[in-house]
């Protein structure tokens, strides 16, 4: 040292002393990162499981991970040498050009064995393909051991112990082992979903937790789709299998594929949306708010449809070198991602028309009690709240609403009375075979003044007439609004609607935008508004209840959204003041024609919340209620 520099070290207090940490400690700082719990072990483990070609892998937990995780496979497998490497830091098979714009394997790191090690006592076994023995190494709270011979007839098998036994802190942090094992389940499902031609087990050490069958056939002949929807009917359930819209689109060199789940299956997150890039399932923002996007006249704000997506495009599109957990991903053109995820689930949708959710037809049936709904008598008597679509009005007597029950329904040539009231019996009516053969059949009957039961050629369907005219209303003002504006209707006696300055304020900001939409407000002195004219389409409707819903919307929109931007919302209120009520009794024609719309629109199988419109159910399921079957 220096005379200039012994003088300046005296002068004052001496400052840290910088220093290289011990390899162990620098594996165990690094762990933190890579291994959080184990199920994030478990991650790691089964996907270099999967980048070394395995057709099978199976999962032993204990205790939720904290005492075993123990990964088999039938993979490549290693030779010693390589088996000694694998376990240092950094060292990786996957990188063979050292180029890290084009990743093809789920691992590139050559974190994963290394952190494990640090903070476990660490067991790997494998004998590589064609070798006439297995190699075993040990690593102990990040000692390393010498390979030695073992006995293991294919593939590689990792056993992890005593997980964050070398970092007892981290121990304290972990919950309970059935959370830590749901945690496991979620992962091996996420990283099954987008392998279906390679078998996933789970076991707890004494029962099989989780058991996925290869579907190595189906892909053989050719069914991608086939083998993915058949193993996201095993994780997500039979029902998402059933009510699944199948996508697929193309665009400049990326291609999404999976499957969407009908607009009435969803749930209360988002948990059940999937995304998988080039095969890693990836958790990305860009996801939620593209399906929230492509989605939103369908499913209310606070519910989430169900759906797995995969995006294929070039490694060098897409930069996975982001997070430790490699869970998120950088697109190059993330305009050209989200807009490609709307339009192929709006087209899906769109394909979908009128189809409901085949569950709710299900759920239905189970709600069914095959005993006490009707005590037997002598004669068939029908029950209070149903009215037959072909009931005479209530001033006629007992004896004429008896013969009109047993009257057929009239033909589509009869005339009825359409004002809302219940339509007059028509003597010498016949059913009319032609429109039982229409998707949604033919109206048989209403019943609570809330619902239409149809009668198909194989079963029937039961409408709410509430919803499904909500759903029309909205898809008719949409239209409108694309050919250039919603028509409106003056009202002969403008209505003053009184409501808080705020509100007023926010409403008269709006005027323009809301007279496109068809609802034409003044200010009307202080505090209120004056309504000269409604849409159209909302018939005769509570203006003033229109008003204030739509001024507690604005206040959610704030100032600084337009109406354009919240127009399935804005359209949504008025769409539902404009359609018929539940409560309202309907003829036979207004029963019908509602139907006869319902088929030709698109979406009309939900609500603008996402809840079904009908319910279908087929004669044999009716059958075997009454033991028929």
């Amino acid at each position: 040292m220096t005379a200039e520099r012994a003088a300046h070290a005296g002068a004052g207090p001496v400052g840290p002393v910088v220093r290289r940490l011990p390899e162990t400690l620098v594996n165990r700082i690094a762990a933190g990162e890579v291994v959080e719990r184990p199920a994030s072990a478990l991650k790691e483990l089964v996907e270099n499981a999967l980048d070394a070609g395995a057709r099978r892998i199976d999962v032993v937990l204990r205790d939720g991970g904290r005492t075993l995780i123990q990964v088999s496979d039938d993979g490549c497998g290693m030779d010693p040498d390589t088996l000694a490497l694998a376990v240092e830091r950094h060292a990786t098979s996957k990188l063979p050009d050292d180029d890290l714009t084009h990743i093809s394997t789920l691992g590139f790191r050559g974190e994963a064995l290394p952190s494990i090690g640090a903070v476990s006592r660490l067991t790997i076994t494998s004998r590589a393909a064609g070798a006439p023995a297995a190699w075993r190494i040990r690593i102990e709270g990040g000692a390393v051991g010498a390979p030695e011979p073992a006995a293991l007839s294919a593939g590689t098998r990792v056993e992890v112990r005593d997980l964050f036994y070398a970092t007892p802190a981290r121990l304290k942090f972990l919950k309970v082992p059935r959370t830590e094992q749901m945690h496991a389940v979620e992962i091996l499902q996420r990283l099954a979903m987008a392998a279906p031609t390679v078998g996933f087990s789970l076991s707890d050490g004494n029962r099989t937790v989780l058991s996925l069958e290869a579907a190595q056939d189906l892909l053989e002949g050719g069914g991608l789709f086939e083998a993915r929807l058949a193993r996201l009917g095993a994780v997500l359930g039979r029902e998402f299998a059933a009510d699944a819209l199948p996508i697929d689109a193309e665009r400049q060199g990326y291609r999404l594929t999976g499957y969407a789940g009908l607009p009435t299956l969803h749930r209360r997150t988002s948990a059940h949306q999937y995304l998988f890039v080039n095969g890693r399932p990836v958790r990305d923002r860009l996801l939620l708010g593209a399906v929230r996007g492509a989605y939103m006249d369908f499913v209310a704000s606070d519910r989430h449809p169900m759906l797995a997506l995969f995006l294929e495009l070039p490694a060098e599109e897409v930069d996975v070198n982001v997070h430790p957990a490699k869970t998120e991903v950088r697109f190059r053109d993330a305009g050209l991602v989200r807009g490609m995820i709307v339009g192929a689930l709006k087209h899906a949708l769109a394909a979908a028309g009128h189809r409901a959710s085949a569950s709710v037809g299900t759920a239905t049936l189970g709600a069914f009690r095959p005993d006490g709904l009707v005590p037997h008598s002598g004669s068939a008597q029908r029950p209070a709240w149903v009215t037959p679509a072909w009931a005479p009005p209530p001033s006629q007597g007992l004896a004429e609403a008896q013969a009109a029950w047993q009257a057929p329904m009239p033909g589509s040539g009869d005339r009825l009375d359409l004002g809302g009231a219940p339509a007059a019996r028509v003597e010498g009516a016949s059913p009319d075979p032609v429109a039982e053969r229409h998707p949604l059949g033919a109206a048989r009957a209403q019943i609570h003044a809330t619902y239409i039961v149809a009668q198909t050629e194989d079963g029937l369907v039961i409408v709410d007439q509430h919803a499904a005219h909500e759903r029309l209303v909205y898809e008719r003002m949409k239209e409108a609004l694309a050919a250039g504006g919603v028509a409106r209707q003056a009202l002969l006696l403008p209505e003053v609607v009184e409501l808080d300055e705020a509100a007023v304020d926010r409403l008269l900001q709006r005027t323009d935008e809301l007279a496109a939409l068809g609802l034409v407000l003044e200010p009307f002195g202080q505090g209120a508004v004056v309504v000269r004219e409604v849409p159209a389409l909302l018939g005769r409707t509570d203006a003033a209840a229109l008003v204030r819903d739509l001024a507690d919307d604005l206040a959610e929109v704030g100032d600084a959204q337009s109406l354009q931007d919240r127009l399935a919302d804005v359209c949504g209120t008025m769409a539902c003041h404009g359609s018929v009520r539940a409560g309202r009794r309907l003829g036979a024609e207004e029963m019908n024609a509602l139907l006869r719309q319902m088929e030709v629109t698109p979406h009309s199988g939900q609500c603008n919340h996402g809840r079904p419109t009908y319910v279908e159910l087929k004669l044999a399921d009716i059958e075997r209620l009454f033991g028929r079957r």
